[in-house]
């Protein structure tokens, strides 16, 4: 379906949309390509590593509408990837981490309809999922208008959905790149927050693939989330130096012990497919009835039970220390 369209990535400079356009690139024939963010030197950097004639690179803000409109000319489809992120500084950043997380999510919103696009799939948060920081509070709010965008177009074009998923493996901000940071300094000791602390365990290729793949099986207003499997943190961090200390830094503010992608309160609305759950709208369309049971792909899933939650601490699946240090980490052999 990317043969020969047009593609707008939102945040295309992060990790996420780097590897999203070099998947692209090696599966498909895009007509364009386009990153669309605010930082002119990651763009620089992008350009050197990455050369493709039919990629363009665009300055510009989430938070402006007019931009967004133009660079959302004649574009198929969108990846929403722009986000502030940090936990801490939106804490301490209320309203600047709202301007661009929930203001700037309505604002792709208003131009992808402007223009007529045919799918949106904005990425979310596990912390999204009963949220206990403003990120997650933001992010929420974000999942809610794209869902809600249905409604405003009935039966037309664009559809928008959303993918939900925890910590990306050597993502920015990460553990894996923390640890490997204080491994390759000779830091004697490894922060750990908490010894129960769980995580699920999704490779950055795993994440743009679960986004590729859901574009193709989307109706509109599906909240998406992979199965994955969990680890702990205290066997990442013995999976990448068996032989280092740890030391206990207690959980920081805003963060959970575990990440939790289906809460229970959503349990009634929640369908399982077999690599993955769908949590429904939660309002009706006016325009549209659609049985969520069976894609577009003609998958289909399963109602899950009442009280059912995706919870990283109760998952059925966790990586030993073997298998985690396998996945060429940079762990210590």
């Amino acid at each position: 379906m990317f043969d020969g369209a047009s593609i707008l990535i939102t945040g295309g400079t992060g990790s996420f949309g780097k590897k999203y356009t070099e998947t692209l690139l090696s599966k498909y024939k895009p007509k364009k390509i386009i990153i669309f963010s605010r930082d002119e030197l990651k763009q620089l950097e992008m350009q050197q590593s990455l050369s493709s004639t039919c990629i363009r690179y665009f300055l510009g803000d989430v938070r402006d509408t007019d931009r967004l409109i133009q660079a959302c000319n004649k574009v198929d489809y969108i990846i929403h990837a722009a986000a502030l992120k940090q936990v801490p500084a939106a804490e301490y950043n209320p309203m600047e981490c709202i301007k661009t997380n929930v203001n700037g999510a309505e604002n792709i919103i208003n131009a992808a309809i402007h223009n007529k696009v045919k799918k949106v799939i904005a990425l979310s948060t596990d912390k999204a999922a009963s949220p206990i920081n403003l990120y997650g509070a933001t992010k929420l709010c974000s999942d809610k208008l794209f869902v809600a965008a249905n409604n405003m177009v009935g039966a037309n074009t664009p559809r928008f959905s959303v993918v939900r998923y925890g910590n990306v493996l050597g993502s920015r901000g990460s553990v894996v790149p923390i640890f490997k940071s204080l491994i390759e300094k000779g830091e004697s000791e490894l922060p750990i927050t908490d010894e129960q602390m769980t995580r699920f365990w999704i490779t950055l290729q795993e994440g743009v693939d679960f986004v590729l793949e859901s574009f193709r099986r989307m109706y509109g207003g599906e909240i998406f989330i992979p199965k994955l499997p969990s680890v702990r943190i205290v066997d990442v961090a013995r999976a990448m130096a068996p032989a280092m200390h740890h030391k206990h830094v207690g959980i920081r503010p805003g963060e959970k012990l575990h990440e939790t992608m289906v809460p229970s309160d959503d349990s009634y609305r929640t369908i399982e497919f077999a690599d993955h759950y769908v949590i429904t709208p939660s309002i009706r369309f006016a325009d549209a009835e659609v049985d969520y049971r069976i894609n577009k792909l003609g998958e289909r899933g399963v109602d899950c039970n009442p009280g059912f939650s995706y919870d990283s601490g109760t998952n059925s699946r966790f990586l030993s220390v073997d298998e985690i240090r396998a996945m060429h980490i940079g762990a210590k052999q």
